[in-house]
């Protein structure tokens, strides 16, 4: 059995809606804002690094196809090499290397109960709460930034009612006063 974990970048109050500069949030690249340190990225890394599998929403498998392939260094070298599976209804013709499309949250599930190392989930915040409400999300890597957006896409939607228990398994604090927090899920 495969561990599927979901990374993304929050701010206080919740929202991960685009923290890397995309369009149409009035906040986009909101990271930018922080003052970065050094070392939040070689998390990423180490993160990357331990990836089989990237696992993916279509807008953000589009972003990340539109943007990694013309990158180059050896961290660009491991996300481009990455077997990406992308979870979609409308996606008919990936371009992007070692790109497979699933039509639905069962075929997740077969490559979760099938061999292989970790499945990441980066962004993706419509699949990250698909991934939830079914039970499959086994860790989550939140990297909390110290701003408070006040709108924009939550990670957990207002509808989930249920509650969920998570573990701290790791939490590092950065002196731009990111926190990183790892949890596991409790089942």
């Amino acid at each position: 059995m495969r561990t599927i974990y979901v990374t993304e970048f929050i701010s206080l109050d919740g929202v991960i809606e685009a923290p890397g500069g995309e369009e149409g949030y009035k906040h986009t690249g909101w990271t930018f804002d922080i003052e970065s340190d050094p070392a939040q990225y070689e998390f990423k890394g180490e993160e990357t690094f331990a990836t089989e599998t990237l696992l993916l929403g279509r807008r953000t498998y589009e972003g990340f196809a539109a943007a990694w392939p013309e990158r180059d260094g050896e961290f660009a070298d491991k996300f481009n090499s990455l077997e990406k599976v992308v979870v979609s209804t409308t996606l008919e013709s990936p371009t992007w290397t070692n790109t497979t499309v699933v039509r639905d949250l069962d075929a997740v599930r077969a490559l979760k109960e099938g061999d292989g190392g970790p499945i990441g989930v980066h962004g993706s915040a419509t699949l990250a709460q698909s991934l939830h409400r079914a039970g499959l999300v086994d860790e989550w890597h939140l990297q909390v930034f110290p701003v408070v957006l006040g709108s924009g896409k939550r990670l957990w939607a207002d509808d989930v009612d249920d509650k969920q228990k998570l573990t701290l398994r790791e939490s590092r604090v950065y002196a731009s006063g990111v926190q990183l927090n790892i949890f596991d899920t409790v089942r």
